[in-house]
């Protein structure tokens, strides 16, 4: 529930932090300017929204599959939607070598789930159906419309800031030295909504977490799912796959560029050193206190997926 309460919040003060730059810019200029620009970010971000899938189909490789093609696929597919009471998504497989999942749509009734080669191999059926949980959890929380609406926020500020800037050095407005403070300003705040955007991204992959241990998924499973997913990550690391899906990592159930500094950090989770997270890892991971050091603290707040090592301590939580 807090997680829900804090991306709630989390849109509140972003679209205030928008009313309130509008208001402010209109009321200075005595005209329109900075409401063309709310119009021009959410159209351009509206067509964005509307091509967007089909353009992660082709960045990603990914052939629809029926369930003659993958019986189990569409089995585990099938019971997590209807668990979540939602329509069955397309179900996909991307041709990738890198192991990961990611779900994509436009509404709930237009969700697709789709997992790559390279996950098929690595993950057990318990693993592979937790992951699955995870991705549907995203259509059930519609978090594609969510990030889409709250990025228009940033870009609205970056296009008020050159605007405004560029309009004050050469003195086209009227107190074209205030304008360019004004610029200054909307440049700061085109910062903080990119990071506050950010965050709500790291959010929304907990929350997606918690939505798969509730659709029936065990703790453990999703953490081991995650630990091996650092690890086959990892060996891409320097390769043209890994580039290939930079921008559209957004997606995916972990970040792939990470994975090569979050493999040490797992070292603290895996004590047996198995290869998996066991509940009883798990379990003892919830009674310690997790280290992190200070560069990788600052470095989560400009990511789309929270520090790995976090995200596991927070599966402990999840654990009866």
């Amino acid at each position: 529930m807090w997680l829900q309460t804090r991306m709630f919040l989390l849109v509140a003060v972003l679209f205030g932090i928008l009313y309130g730059v509008i208001t402010g810019i209109g009321t200075w200029t005595g005209e329109g300017s900075a409401l063309t620009y709310v119009i021009l970010a959410f159209v351009f971000i509206g067509i964005q929204y509307l091509i967007s899938p089909a353009i992660i189909g082709w960045r990603m490789k990914i052939k629809w599959v029926s369930e003659k093609e993958a019986p189990e696929l569409h089995r585990m597919v099938a019971e997590l939607a209807s668990e979540a009471h939602l329509s069955k998504p397309k179900v996909g497989i991307s041709e990738l070598a890198i192991p990961n999942a990611f779900a994509f749509g436009r509404t709930r009734r237009d969700g697709r789930v789709c997992v790559t080669r390279g996950i098929l191999n690595i993950l057990s059926q318990d693993e592979l159906k937790a992951v699955l949980g995870h991705e549907i959890s995203h259509i059930k929380h519609r978090d594609m419309i969510i990030i889409t609406l709250l990025s228009a926020i940033p870009l609205i500020m970056y296009w008020l800031a050159l605007s405004m800037m560029w309009g004050g050095m050469f003195g086209r407005r009227q107190g074209g030295g205030y304008a360019a403070l004004i610029g200054l300003g909307a440049f700061i705040l085109y910062f903080i909504t990119n990071l506050l955007v950010l965050y709500g991204s790291r959010i929304r992959e907990y929350y997606a977490d918690l939505g798969s241990v509730r659709l029936g998924n065990m703790p453990h499973h999703l953490a081991t799912a995650l630990y091996k997913l650092v690890y086959g990550n990892a060996r891409f690391r320097g390769k043209e796959e890994l580039k290939r899906v930079e921008g559209v990592k957004a997606f995916f159930l972990n970040d792939p560029s990470r994975a090569w500094r979050e493999i040490n950090e797992l070292s603290q989770v895996d004590l047996d050193m198995s290869g998996t997270i066991d509940y009883d890892e798990l379990m003892e991971l919830r009674q310690k206190e997790i280290r992190l050091r200070t560069a990788d603290k600052w470095m989560e707040l400009f990511t789309t997926h929270p520090n790995m090592l976090k995200r596991i301590k927070h599966l402990s939580t999840l654990t009866v």
